[in-house]
């Protein structure tokens, strides 16, 4: 299930050239507990850069000014950015720790906020730790977490004569948002897992000897559900 965001296209005819997948947030959603009269409340975004980071930090703060503390944590796939910050909880006990709920899993792309509001009671480091921990985890499980790949839009025309045994064909590579025209011969637009292109190249050329050609009209990354 193709969900949302960051959209990138390009002509290409380097079918090797494939850009890595990773895991990422799918969309945003916050989740809150309370912990001793402490409420801590925790809010993810999907994210492609820093100043999207940023500005997702500056309107939690915004929200929640009068909040003890909004304790941060992003980490960016592109220029493999990573920050986070304790925002005045003792060091180590809550911007690490909130990290770390998304490192475990090679989570990308995200920008996560965790709002306290002090109960009058302390938790201690050790408590600290769990809390802003506990706060990733609920985060991520209510956002949920996608799979950002990329995708090759392809097109290509062929006889009559070979639509069924192509159209089996692209089902089977896993091709999607199929768009046929019926003319003088049939015409076939198309996108695929770009790592399933090389196989669906190799494997049009053998069905059809060699006269049918897919063509390249450029690459997307997109997000799909995975959890």
């Amino acid at each position: 299930m193709t969900v949302f965001y960051f959209i990138k296209t390009e002509k290409s005819d380097n079918i090797n050239n494939v850009m890595e997948s990773y895991k990422l947030p799918l969309r945003p959603a916050n989740a809150e507990f309370t912990e001793k009269k402490s409420r801590f409340i925790a809010h993810i975004t999907p994210v492609s850069s820093e100043e999207e980071a940023l500005a997702f930090l500056r309107s939690i703060r915004d929200k929640h000014r009068e909040a003890t503390h909004n304790v941060y944590a992003y980490r960016i796939k592109h220029n493999n950015i990573c920050r986070y910050s304790d925002d005045g909880e003792p060091s180590g006990t809550a911007g690490m720790p909130l990290l770390e709920a998304f490192s475990r899993q090679d989570i990308y792309d995200f920008c996560c906020v965790a709002t306290r509001y002090f109960g009058g009671i302390l938790l201690g480091a050790g408590g600290l730790v769990r809390a802003y921990a506990r706060c990733g985890t609920i985060a991520l499980d209510a956002s949920g977490v996608g799979s950002m790949r990329e995708i090759t839009m392809c097109l290509t025309t062929l006889p009559y004569s070979l639509y069924e045994n192509m159209k089996r064909l692209l089902k089977t590579c896993g091709a999607d948002n199929i768009i046929e025209d019926f003319g003088a011969e049939v015409l076939l637009k198309f996108s695929i897992p770009s790592e399933e292109l090389a196989a669906l190249q190799n494997n049009v050329t053998e069905l059809t000897a060699g006269k049918v050609q897919i063509c390249v009209e450029g690459t997307r990354m997109t997000s799909c559900l995975i959890s």
